[in-house]
């Protein structure tokens, strides 16, 4: 079934039934908030117990509807081949498109390659380039996987789902709740207008410091991707010798 269609869901999902309001009626424990509690809690012990061993990894975004034949999928899968072999493992969330091409690349770098599946109204059937599969029920617990494991995001052109990602990871960095690391936008001209936006607006009109503006890194060069993330992996590295007193 096409992504690029509205379809309204037969059957709501589980992100939408835990942000109803509550109904007076009766309903089974298993359709109640105390329920669901749990289950969010099984989803993130899952995520913390499969993830864990992992090492250093890559998160990559981008959207699903990019094809095999559009120049940026090549450039997908070129970028996250070149990270596993410097011996990143990659983490997309398991679907087609530019997270389909990340998975690709990984596989052919002998990497692990990491697919985080998502419950949604239509169906998505995960790629066949993933040697660890994860589904989840909900977003907000997806999205803790994706930073926690991550030591970089990778994004390329996408839509609502590429942006919320990256504009989560700008704020947690911006305010101090996760350490810095690199955000890459890969493609300058798809990126060029927001970061117009960007300097033009919300720097302009002080919604935004300057340094906000060094929060992100943009480029069209898959080499520059691997120096960006194996050099801040190699800085994080020495900093926590560093704090532990090893030499």
């Amino acid at each position: 079934m096409s992504t690029d269609e509205t379809i309204r869901p037969a059957r709501p999902t589980e992100d939408r039934r835990l942000f109803e309001a509550p109904v007076p009626e009766p309903a089974p424990f298993v359709n109640t908030d105390p329920w669901r509690v749990l289950r969010i809690l099984g989803e993130f012990v899952m995520g913390f117990d499969e993830l864990a061993e992992l090492g250093p990894s890559v998160t990559v975004f981008g959207s699903s509807r990019t094809t095999p034949d559009d120049p940026m999928y090549e450039k997908a899968v070129e970028t996250t081949r070149m990270l596993g072999e410097a011996g990143f493992t990659i983490i997309t969330g398991g679907g087609p498109g530019i997270m389909e091409a990340g998975n690709r690349g990984a596989m052919e770098a002998g990497a692990v390659s990491v697919g985080l599946g998502i419950e949604l109204p239509f169906e998505q059937k995960t790629n066949d380039y993933i040697t660890l599969e994860l589904g989840f029920r909900y977003f907000f617990a997806r999205k803790t996987m994706f930073l926690k494991y991550a030591q970089a995001y990778l994004i390329f052109p996408g839509g609502w789902g590429t942006m919320d990602e990256m504009m989560e990871a700008l704020t947690l960095v911006q305010t101090d709740k996760i350490q810095h690391f690199p955000v890459i936008l890969f493609g300058s001209d798809y990126w060029q207008g927001l970061l117009d936006w960007f300097r033009d607006r919300l720097l302009t009109e002080g919604k935004i410091s300057t340094g906000d503006l060094d929060l992100f890194t943009v480029t069209d060069s898959p080499e520059e991707v691997v120096e960006v993330v194996v050099n801040s992996f190699k800085e994080c590295e020495r900093r926590r010798r560093e704090m532990e007193g090893i030499g």
